[in-house]
């Protein structure tokens, strides 16, 4: 009974949206979308003939009406869940509960009680780097407008729960409530026009005022204060934790990305971050109301009081406040000579000329309170204020820059033969890396401004120069890094060198040379993985670049890419094989006295990399964390992790927690057995690649997926595909995940793994075989996080859904032969999972998701089967705009369900 108890307050949530959403619907659509409504939990899971009745009996309009109404279930069952979930880890916290697994709490006080000394713990953090990098990729569906709904909804949920709330109040509460439903149901969902990337820009920045600016700062105090109660002694943390950015500087695939973009995306970032500043500079004014009658100030204080613009008879006596109004002051200079266009309440002085000055200002402020009997003001707004500056700068984010090596390689290209010299795409590896060495050993440039060069080269040159630029304005940090997508070779790596190079990001200063951000390699298929230890090996054999590295503390990052190793390799061989190139990459880093950082490039679905970051990072290779992670956050990822406060806490204090936990237990993380993963990998890549070889792969996938539909649906800035789609390389890893979410087949996060568990079985024999894999799943971390995950996927797939999908595809015998080898596939792999984990049902262990997905996956069904009536609908009528438009409303709605579906 108690167990039920503590899920009252969601049923009681989920009760009012359901009446409300009911009265609705039966007042904008009419009492036969109510009835369809209420059928779906008992109808919609059957797929027999009842099933098919309701998509057969439905009219256009009404299968319109339908579809948006299971969309709106879906989402606002969503809200209510997650602000379930926040209101337990609330009530475990008031219960003094023992902290949760991912929690900072419980990762100190397990480094405490295990011997990790103070001194251990700050020498890693000083040394740390952590951060969450969000990217344009395009899988979040949902319009600002309204996710902007969905917030509101989540706070008059959350009134309606207090305590203490009257029934007027309730009243009220309610109301404003229903309004807000009535505007979601008459907002449109989905967006009339193809994104830019100005809008992905919007998108991204939107998260610092939403959460960022007050998860940020409150979880460097957190950390500090529960290090003092652990270890009873203060720590100077360094702002290791940042949010970055890849929108606005990725250029891969995406040729709306420029120079002017570049810079709009920076200008628009230290608006958000200048705006910040003003409101917290101002919220300081209003405090600090400290008397001259009644304290004293530092001479520092008293200097800045001196020349203060505010000029108000009231503030003579009242230092802090007239220091503000001097910070404010500058602030507002500096504002305007970045060409911002917002400025402070005071706008004399000089500008800042860069965030140290700023810094030292409030320092001055800190150290005076502190000094005169007011240490009690230092760790409010000031503090976070402060905090805030070192972690944002004046450019919010840090940015990345990334493009494909091919393009990197024409430009170089270009450059060679406009000097006359070697022509480069004909030199082999040896040669390449020989010219690029001797061109950056001088500081002569190859470029001239007298001769006329190809539009991608100059394109591709002044993104460069405009990066240089915004580093000299904004400071280094504003552009940090550079990501070689598709990287194969040291060639790759020294050829965007030459080009940092021509445009002043690299420097020789007496022939030793320096450059102002990293150069990132990104190892993405399965080949290229393979290849990435003996890559870097051979770059940190040149005694040039471990020059180079020294400019940069002799840290180097290296980006690997689950997405495409998972198209290239499928779901189990992707896993293993970014698990071995990590710990070849330890082992060459380890021997070249380099400092490795790892780039997570990872997206929302299993299938993509997908899952809890914490058990991500807990399972990783030993060694290849010490204290140093870059993960990507993307799509529909970023509003489940970082659209609230709490939220963004939660999940950025998973990713510190993990990291330090990793870089500071004692002994491997791991007890993995190679050469059974090995194995099974070696079987699972070649029954994968048998399918997506087969005749008629592409085919199937075009017709038995909405794959056509999506790639008509303005949800991103960049095409789906770099070139016309003949295999399955040349689509972007997103939407062929995307795509086999939308079917629920999941393909991506399971396919393969049965057929690799049967034939391991099978020379093995069966008991002792599967006797090994279960001894493997009870020790490695690995092998538990790669089948948690995969669990996931399987519980949301529904094999009888997709066989609807098949029958959309024109060859029949093609439809019957494909779809039976995936049935089979997966009733294997069901079946290989509950032998290994012992399990009789999946979610046995995860029981709040099971009951979330029981909720949902009534409306998540009914929405496939209408998707599937919908595009037969469109493919008799490839011009019915309607059937388009409600096959869009069904990828929001089953996205909105499946929640991690790209």
């Amino acid at each position: 009974m108690h167990d039920q108890d503590k899920d009252l307050p969601l049923r009681e949530d989920l009760a009012r949206l359901n009446r409300l959403l009911e009265a609705l619907l039966l007042e904008q659509e009419g009492a036969e979308v109510v009835d369809e409504i209420r059928a779906i939990p008992g109808g919609a899971q059957r797929h027999d003939a009842e099933a098919d009745a309701l998509v057969e009996r439905l009219s256009p309009a009404t299968t319109t009406a339908l579809v948006r109404a299971c969309g709106l279930y879906s989402q606002l069952f969503n809200i209510a869940e997650d602000l379930h979930h926040a209101r337990r880890r609330r009530a475990h916290q008031r219960a003094g509960s023992a902290p949760q697994r991912g929690s900072l709490s419980r990762a100190l006080a397990s480094l405490h009680e295990n011997g990790v000394d103070f001194a251990s713990l700050n020498a890693a953090l000083q040394d740390a780097s952590v951060s969450a990098v969000l990217t344009a990729h395009p899988t979040e569906v949902q319009r600002q407008s309204v996710l902007d709904g969905h917030r509101a909804v989540r706070k008059f949920l959350q009134q309606l729960s207090s305590p203490d709330i009257t029934p007027e109040e309730e009243t009220e509460v309610e109301a404003k409530l229903q309004r807000v439903i009535h505007t979601l149901w008459q907002t449109t969902e989905i967006r009339p026009f193809k994104m830019t990337v100005a809008d992905e820009i919007e998108n991204g920045v939107a998260y610092h005022p939403l959460s960022f600016f007050q998860a940020i700062p409150a979880l460097y105090e957190r950390l500090g204060r529960q290090m003092r109660e652990l270890w009873g002694q203060d720590a100077a943390i360094p702002s290791f934790l940042r949010v970055g950015s890849w929108i606005g500087g990725d250029r891969d695939g995406n040729p709306n990305v420029d120079a002017g973009v570049l810079r709009h995306a920076i200008t628009r970032q230290a608006e958000v971050a200048f705006k910040h500043y003003f409101y917290e500079l101002a919220g300081l004014y209003r405090e600090l109301s400290l008397s001259s009658r009644h304290i004293r100030v530092s001479p520092a204080v008293a200097a800045l009081a001196a020349v203060s613009p505010d000029a108000a008879i009231s503030r003579r006596e009242e230092p802090y406040r007239l220091a503000l109004a001097t910070i404010e002051g500058r602030l507002s200079a500096t504002a305007a000579k970045l060409g911002l266009p917002l400025r402070g309440r005071w706008t004399a002085g000089d500008a800042y000329p860069d965030t140290d000055a700023l810094q030292a200002d409030l320092a001055a402020l800190r150290d005076s309170l502190a000094a005169n009997g007011s240490a009690l003001l230092v760790y409010g707004r000031l503090g976070k204020l402060a905090r805030a500056v070192d972690v944002f700068g004046f450019y919010l984010m840090p940015l990345d820059l990334r493009q494909h090596a091919e393009k990197h390689a024409g430009v170089v290209g270009e450059l060679f033969a406009h000097a006359n010299l070697e022509h480069y795409a004909a030199l082999d590896e040896a040669a390449r890396v020989r010219v690029l060495l001797r061109e950056l050993a001088t500081p002569r440039l190859l470029y001239s401004p007298f001769l006329s060069y190809s539009a991608d080269s100059e394109k591709e040159l002044a993104i460069f120069r405009e990066a240089a630029l915004v580093q000299q304005q904004f400071g280094q940090g504003a552009i940090a890094q550079c990501i070689i997508s598709n990287c194969a070779s040291v060639s790759d790596i020294l050829a965007l060198a030459l080009l940092a190079k021509e445009s002043g990001l690299l420097r020789l200063d007496g022939g030793v040379p320096s450059i102002s951000l990293n150069l990132v390699p990104l190892f993405e298929t399965i080949a290229d993985l393979d290849a990435s230890a003996a890559i870097m090996q051979q770059l940190f054999a040149l005694p040039w670049y471990q020059q180079l590295l020294k400019s940069r503390g002799s840290v180097q990052e290296v980006m690997l890419g689950y997405s495409d190793s998972n198209k290239d390799g499928g779901y189990l061989t992707s896993q293993w094989e970014l698990y071995q190139a990590e710990q070849r990459l330890v082992r060459v880093f380890d021997a070249a006295g380099v400092k490795m950082r790892l780039f997570h490039g990872r997206g929302g679905s299993v299938g993509r990399g997908g899952g809890p970051s914490y058990e991500a990072i807990m399972a990783q290779p030993a060694g290849t964390v010490v204290g140093r992670i870059r993960i990507t956050e993307q799509g529909e990822i970023i509003t489940a992790k970082f659209a609230d406060p709490d939220n963004a806490t939660r999940n950025l204090e998973a990713l510190v927690a993990a990291t330090l936990e990793a870089t500071l237990s004692q002994g491997s993380q791991q007890d993995t057995d190679e050469s059974v993963l090995a194995e099974l990998s070696g079987h699972a890549y070649r029954t994968y690649r048998a399918l997506v070889e087969s005749d008629g792969f592409m085919q199937y996938f075009m017709e038995a997926t909405p794959i056509s539909a999506i790639a008509k649906l303005n949800i991103g800035s960049r095409p789906a595909s770099r070139k016309a789609l003949a295999s399955i390389k040349d689509l972007r890893a997103i939407p062929w995940v995307f795509s086999w979410s939308q079917s629920r087949v999941m393909l991506p996060g399971w396919y393969g793994f049965g057929s690799a568990v049967s034939a391991y079985l099978a020379a093995h024999g069966n008991d002792a075989g599967l006797a090994q894999l279960q001894a493997l799943y009870r020790q490695s971390p690995f092998f538990q996080v790669m089948l948690s995950n995969m669990e996931q996927v399987l519980a949301k797939a529904d094999l009888q859904i997709a066989r609807r999908y098949a029958a959309l595809v024109g060859d029949d015998a093609l439809a019957d032969r494909l779809f039976g080898g995936l049935q089979a596939e997966f009733d294997k792999t069901l079946a290989a999972f509950f032998a290994i984990t012992g399990q009789d049902k999946l979610l046995q262990g995860n029981p709040t998701l099971a009951r979330s997905l029981d909720t949902r996956l009534p409306y998540l069904d009914a929405l496939n089967l209408l998707q599937v009536k919908l595009l037969q609908r469109l493919r008799q009528e490839p011009d019915d705009e309607a059937a388009l438009y409600a096959i869009h409303l069904t990828i929001n709605g089953i996205s909105a369900g499946l929640r991690n579906s790209g």
